[in-house]
């Protein structure tokens, strides 16, 4: 089944600890739009595969992009004075993948006061802090997590029996994006299945197996756990598979670890996003931008429910959906 929902490297994976700087130039491009983009910590798979999509795309449309990226998931700060020292250069286009709603706030302040665009992807800024600093976004692009939440909620109700008990596993305190992603579950399977219990695991695979044995024991009769993220999942299969229960596990986000736990018959499902578009999407609009072209305020990425019937061929496309997706970007730049 696919579900397209309207609105989530040079090629070297570099790991955690390790700040990225790459720069993609195309040859003889003088002209050619100046990018600056700041993403979260390589040491996920789903923003090396995202930094991949950028470089891929700026290659393909004549710009020049440099890369950088915050130490590890919760380098906030670091991640912030990265973009602080791009944004006293000469970019025409800021892409930027924030790693809390407010975090990069303040380092966008000098890029506003230049008027040059920012292209938001994936986890979104608050409008509302925008607003008081004196800016706002340019376009928005990224998954709407509440309806890839719901999709998940959607197969686990496919899964096990009316009234089966469920345990949710979110990110870390407070995320946007997690609270958005068990909320769509949540409303999926309302009045359909009992959810006993949620735990916060701050997107990490150890923290995730940790709650889960605990989860597994308090709850011998537990049916079914949704993780916010695949990391997490994997971590919560891993409970299960040392239990020797028949729990089923799903996840969200796509990475190749949990296609190919899938794949084995290991992992139940997933909720594929496809930050390789996210990222490639991203480049497209800052291209736009820089021509002093106005953007669509929100832009929504793909998401496919990846389960053992499609888990061989999602390998097979990694990183790309298997099929064509809607990009108004790629129309406006013909």
């Amino acid at each position: 089944m696919r579900v397209f929902n309207c609105l989530k490297l040079g090629t070297s994976l570099l790991g955690a600890g390790v700040l990225a700087t790459i720069v993609s130039a195309p040859v003889h491009a003088e002209d050619a739009a100046k990018v600056a983009a700041i993403v979260k910590g390589l040491d996920n798979p789903f923003f090396q595969t995202m930094q991949q999509g950028i470089e891929e795309q700026a290659k393909a449309n004549g710009v020049n992009v440099s890369v950088q990226a915050a130490a590890n998931m919760g380098d906030a700060t670091g991640q912030a004075d990265r973009l602080t020292a791009m944004a006293m250069q000469d970019f025409d286009c800021y892409l930027v993948n924030p790693i809390s709603v407010s975090n990069l706030v303040q380092a966008l302040v000098p890029v506003a006061q230049k008027k040059k665009p920012i292209v938001n992807i994936d986890s979104t800024i608050d409008p509302e802090q925008a607003k008081a600093a004196g800016f706002a976004v340019s376009t928005y692009i990224g998954t709407d997590n509440v309806a890839a939440g719901a999709l998940a909620g959607e197969e686990m109700l496919k899964l096990v029996p009316k009234g089966a008990k469920v345990a949710l596993v979110a990110g870390i305190v407070g995320d946007v994006g997690s609270n958005a992603r068990i909320k769509g579950f949540k409303q999926a399977v309302e009045g359909k299945l009992e959810v006993v219990v949620m735990v916060s695991a701050d997107w990490d695979r150890e923290k995730a197996l940790t709650a889960a044995t605990d989860i597994l024991a308090a709850h011998p009769d537990l049916a079914g756990f949704f993780a916010a993220n695949d990391i997490m999942a994997l971590g919560v299969e891993r409970a299960v598979q040392t239990s020797g229960k028949d729990v089923k596990v799903i996840g969200l986000d796509g990475i190749v670890d949990a296609l190919k736990s899938i794949a084995s018959g290991e992992l139940t499902a997933t909720v594929a996003q496809y930050p390789y578009v996210v990222g490639a999407m991203g480049v497209e609009a800052c291209a736009i931008a820089a021509k002093g072209k106005e953007l669509p305020a929100n832009v929504p990425a793909p998401v496919l429910l990846i389960n053992k019937d499609n888990a061989e061929a999602s390998l097979k496309n990694f990183p790309r959906p298997g099929g064509d997706y809607p990009d108004p970007f790629r129309e406006m730049l013909k």
